[in-house]
């Protein structure tokens, strides 16, 4: 088992070997979920982006990439 200690500004350091067993560098995000009254768990936020294949369902129609980057450059002149 590894221990954290918070610091006065709610800091912790996260002990290497938990560091090394969920591969996290320095700049990657965890989240903290909630598991049950009093617990949490510590999950690395580096997800493979293989994970999010089928989250929204299927298309209602197929997209080409024309309309894809049409959508792309039309966002894009709106954010400048």
């Amino acid at each position: 088992m590894s221990t954290a200690t918070i610091t006065s500004k709610g800091q912790i350091t996260i002990p290497v070997s938990v560091r090394d067993d969920l591969k996290l560098d320095a700049g990657d995000k965890v989240e903290f979920v909630h598991i049950a009254p009093g617990r949490y768990e510590l999950v690395a936020s580096t997800h493979e982006v293989t994970a999010l294949k089928g989250m929204f369902g299927r298309t209602s129609k197929p997209v080409s990439i024309e309309d894809m980057n049409a959508a792309i450059a039309l966002r894009a002149g709106a954010a400048r």
